[in-house]
């Protein structure tokens, strides 16, 4: 990954755990994850679950998206929040519950009552310099002392083996959960993708940029059919499956983001039965 200096700046301002750390106006440099092997032995990760909902970190004043964009949340639920300590975690509803989330968080005028079913989970210490079991000892011990419901530690835990793993998966998949997260117990903080920290979903994900819609065929005939796209690797296919009704009625522009599903890669390098998940409406 190529940093630019505002984006080292801000990197080193989130390390040191200062309140009004600098952003960097295209986005966070972020501890991002990797997919997960099929056979991934959980031995020396922490597991927590993988929560659908939209990123968000708090320089100690300040709550951002991913992107840099500033959340616009209530004044009482930011108040709440640590001064002078750095979090990054999800902004959360429930399972399942994506969408009405990103309908909440996204108004530039916070509605008390809407905010007041956000949770805040908090999966780590972007200021802390000690490896990640430490960080979630230290989440912890600030989640105790907040005493508030709406800021929570997320879960870490280990599992003994890879059957654990797969039945702990069983059962948030079961439950509507979308996957598990594995960390490196022993990982120190850094930016980018790394086996350090891994997500592990029964179905793959990514994302892909819209470069026009086609036409439907029978009952699809007034409305789009597909959307072409292109992945970020550079490879074009079209995305026919997983929207409603509305959505082919209006789907997303030319240039914006999507997220779809998949189900391993063809001999060609496509991915195999992608279906469309949603748009990417901020940058989370």
């Amino acid at each position: 990954m190529v940093m630019t200096r505002r984006g080292v700046v801000a990197a080193a301002a989130l390390l040191a755990g200062l309140p009004g750390a600098a952003f960097a106006r295209r986005g966070e440099p972020l501890m991002l994850a990797r997919e997960a092997p099929a056979d991934v032995d959980p031995a020396g990760y922490l597991v927590s679950e993988k929560f659908d909902g939209a990123r968000a970190l708090w320089d100690g004043q300040r709550l951002r998206f991913r992107s840099g964009l500033p959340v616009h949340a209530p004044g009482w639920f930011v108040k709440r929040l640590p001064a002078a300590t750095a979090l990054d975690g999800e902004l959360w509803l429930g399972r399942g519950r994506f969408e009405a989330l990103s309908g909440i968080v996204r108004k530039h005028i916070p509605v008390d009552d809407e905010w007041r079913a956000v949770h805040y989970q908090v999966f780590d210490l972007p200021g802390h310099g000690g490896a990640f079991a430490a960080r979630a000892a230290a989440i912890e011990a600030i989640a105790r002392r907040a005493a508030w419901p709406q800021l929570v530690a997320v879960a870490q835990v280990a599992l003994a083996d890879r059957a654990a793993l797969a039945r702990r998966l069983a059962d948030v998949v079961q439950g509507g959960g979308e996957g598990l997260v594995l960390h490196r117990a022993d990982a120190l903080w850094h930016a980018g993708r790394s086996d350090a920290l891994l997500k592990l979903k029964p179905l793959d994900d990514a994302e892909a940029t819209v470069l026009g819609a086609i036409k439907g065929h029978g009952k699809y005939a007034t409305v789009m059919g597909a959307l072409r796209v292109r992945s970020d690797d550079g490879r074009e296919f079209l995305l026919g499956s997983g929207f409603s009704d509305a959505q082919r009625a209006q789907p997303p522009a030319v240039g914006s983001v999507v997220t779809y599903t998949y189900r391993g890669h063809t001999a060609g390098g496509l991915p195999r039965f992608a279906s469309f998940l949603r748009e990417r409406e901020i940058e989370f």
